[in-house]
């Protein structure tokens, strides 16, 4: 057996408060510790959206009732609500801004509207930017006028690896995160593993799928990301077969053997692993080590990914059919087996929120 720490993922969409027929605190941890994940970060773009003391505390309420694994929760930067959130900064796992579209109280229309939060919310705390291609631009331009860090989530494309690139070269505080199917699949689908009754909406994620081209730039500027996230979105497959299909994939259980499957190809090493799922996460967002906690992986297992034996509630995944090399066996969360050979034994409510 192959033994790593637990993994951290700092980009997970949870979808409770409001939106529990998709996932909740227990179902997504579940989903967390199937996949080798001992952290998670929660993203706050719920219903209601995470951005006063009121959302935080209902979103920390639920995940102290039903989460599974350890847990960090973010607040949603508003076009009113800098100070607010400000002052909530020690009990949040960081900041989200939403440079680009969103809807509702995270809503930033321009760039008046981030000056109050790169202002007020504290420098020794993260801010996490939801920003592509020109406002990610802008936003190390934030970043630099400012002075503080900011971290960059999804990227994407070939030029923004490249400007991210350029901008830690000339010293500027930026940080950043890819996605896996930003690095296994394309626009055109390329890398899909079962094509047959694929509709166009089981393809929509933001950002969106890009050229081959884009994600070989991934691969070449490797040693420029610094965390490797989900950005777990999980949509039932009724909402994604529609006419109007929301954006977003599950994928926490899928995180771990694809990352293994490239590290048996030789395109990753263990280290590289370990070093953007667990070191640089944890330097990032402040977090406290997990003691006694570590997972056990049988790396020569070889085998299918099927959504029917995922426990996220979507019920989907888009690496359905992959074969891929390396399954989780065991989990262990502060001593205690909180995952064994497809069983999750940790009970609701064993999680602990990180900034508690």
């Amino acid at each position: 057996m192959l033994k790593l720490p637990g993994l951290i993922d700092p980009h997970v969409h949870v979808r409770e408060p409001g939106q529990t027929y998709k996932e909740d605190w227990d179902t997504v941890t579940q989903s967390a510790l199937a996949g080798g994940v001992t952290t998670i970060l929660a993203m706050p773009n719920t219903q209601p959206p995470i951005f006063d003391e009121a959302t935080l505390n209902l979103a920390l309420d639920a995940a102290k009732q039903k989460a599974r694994c350890d847990y960090g929760q973010f607040l949603g930067a508003g076009p009113d609500n800098a100070v607010k959130v400000s002052a909530l900064a020690n009990k949040a796992a960081g900041l989200k801004m939403y440079l680009d579209s969103t809807f509702g109280e995270l809503r930033l229309d321009d760039m008046t509207l981030w000056m109050p939060h790169f202002i007020n919310f504290p420098k020794s705390a993260p801010i996490v930017l939801h920003s592509e291609s020109r406002t990610m631009a802008a936003g190390i331009l934030f970043a630099a006028i400012y002075d503080r860090p900011v971290h960059i989530a999804h990227v994407s494309l070939k030029e923004e690896i490249l400007l991210i690139k350029a901008a830690k070269e000339k010293g500027i505080k930026v940080t950043c995160e890819v996605c896996p199917h930003h690095l296994f699949l394309t626009k055109d689908l390329t890398g899909f593993g079962n094509l047959s009754g694929l509709t166009p909406g089981r393809k929509e994620v933001r950002p969106r799928l890009a050229t081959q081209e884009d994600v070989d730039a991934l691969w070449q500027n490797m040693d420029v990301i610094n965390c490797f996230a989900t950005d777990h979105a999980p949509h039932t497959l009724k909402e994604k077969d529609s006419e109007n299909p929301p954006p977003g994939f599950p994928g926490l259980e899928t995180l771990l053997p694809l990352l293994l499957t490239a590290v048996d190809d030789g395109r990753l090493t263990i280290d590289d692993l370990i070093q953007k799922s667990v070191i640089n996460p944890r330097k990032i967002f402040h977090l406290p080590e997990q003691s006694e906690t570590w997972i056990e992986v049988d790396e020569d297992s070889k085998y299918e990914i099927k959504a029917e034996n995922q426990f996220t509630r979507c019920g989907w995944t888009p690496f359905e059919g992959w074969q891929v090399k390396g399954r989780v066996r065991r989990v262990v969360l502060r001593g205690q087996v909180a995952f064994d050979d497809g069983k999750v034994l940790a009970e609701k409510g064993y999680g602990r929120n990180i900034r508690a």
